[in-house]
């Protein structure tokens, strides 16, 4: 699994947890639902600034949300 797929699946993950749909999660962070699918993919070379509008979304910092055992070689 490439880091792609690996920030799609965590993405993925963490909008489960929270129990928010894909537009749900577009509309709190002010990211197209079309780019969040393409996210969650792994279809996406996702820039800081997307990266930083996500987790601000989820309501969590860099450090907990990439404290994560998936994001580990």
């Amino acid at each position: 699994m490439n880091i792609k797929e690996k920030f799609g699946a965590k993405v993925k993950s963490m909008r489960d947890l929270k129990g928010i749909s894909i537009e749900h999660l577009a509309n709190i962070s002010n990211v197209d639902r079309n780019y969040i699918s393409d996210i969650e993919k792994g279809k996406r070379n996702v820039s800081i600034e997307i990266i930083e509008k996500i987790v601000c979304a989820f309501d969590t910092d860099f450090t907990t949300f990439f404290n994560d055992k998936s994001f580990k070689r």
